[in-house]
């Protein structure tokens, strides 16, 4: 009977030990039987489900963060893209700025030079027109050279061809030197509207340059990163071009404007060959 009673409790006792761990789960009520009513709170407690959010953190890892916003730089003016660029960029855009001045002046002053240059000349041309002789002409530089080559060749005998070459002679000489002496000044607008904008074009690539760099340091490809270099950039690019084409514009006028003026000289010295002309048709 002991042996007996002791093999019962054997084969009941695991039953018990199962029954009896914590979170087992009430066996489900048979198919005819109905379910067991809800308590009070399930309703609140459906309400605290619901209202939970739908993204629910894995135990053992941190929180989702928020995606960062973009920061943009505030002050993205000219004054500040320029105090914000590299060096090597800003010693191109101040660079640009004095060739775009220096331009400008060049421009003011070689403007009041041939229009006084011009009236002065028309003046003479005028004046040599209406003159009798040689000795009666206004004084100016061909005049004066005329004169000259006249007192050298006074003890030449009958060379009238001669002495109308060597006068000639003269004249073109001081042509060329009056067309010389009004384009100084002007070379150095077409050295600036040649080279200006591959001065610009290097602040640009240099920009972009730091562009890459920033971005490398970074490992964002953010606007904030890029944007500054970007901007540095395109600001040299566009002082490239203020510079470069007013300065090519410019040249070009000036060079109409001293063919002009050397076709007006022109005209002076054949006045002055009239004249030379004349006097020896009187001798």
């Amino acid at each position: 009977m002991l042996l007996r009673r002791l093999l019962v409790l054997l084969l009941l006792f695991p039953s018990l030990a199962l029954a009896q761990a914590p979170g087992m789960t009430e066996p489900a009520p048979p198919a005819g039987s109905a379910a067991p009513a809800a308590p009070a709170s399930a309703p609140d407690a459906a309400t605290s489900t619901n209202a939970a959010p739908s993204a629910v953190t894995p135990p053992g890892q941190p929180p989702a963060a928020a995606p960062a916003q973009t920061v943009l730089p505030k002050d993205l003016s000219v004054w500040g893209m320029f105090r914000a660029a590299d060096w090597v960029v800003q010693g191109v855009m101040v660079g640009l700025v004095v060739a775009s001045v220096l331009t400008w002046t060049v421009f003011v002053a070689k403007t009041f030079e041939l229009a006084m240059a011009v009236r002065r000349q028309r003046r003479l041309l005028a004046a040599l027109d209406s003159a009798p002789s040689l000795d009666k002409a206004p004084s100016s530089d061909l005049v004066a050279a005329a004169q000259a080559e006249h007192r050298l060749s006074a003890d030449t005998v009958d060379d009238r061809d001669g002495l109308k070459e060597r006068v000639a002679s003269r004249l073109e000489r001081l042509e060329a030197a009056t067309g010389r002496r009004m384009l100084k000044g002007t070379g150095v607008l077409a050295t600036i509207g040649s080279t200006a904008p591959f001065v610009g074009l290097f602040g640009t690539v240099w920009g972009i340059m730091n562009s890459f760099i920033g971005i490398s340091r970074s490992q964002t490809t953010n606007l904030a990163v890029v944007a500054p270099g970007i901007a540095e950039a395109l600001l040299a690019t566009a002082l490239g071009l203020a510079a470069a084409i007013p300065a090519v514009v410019i040249y070009n006028h000036f060079s109409r404007r001293v063919t002009a003026y050397r076709a007006l000289v022109g005209d002076t010295s054949a006045a002055v060959l009239r004249l030379v002309s004349r006097d020896l048709g009187r001798r």
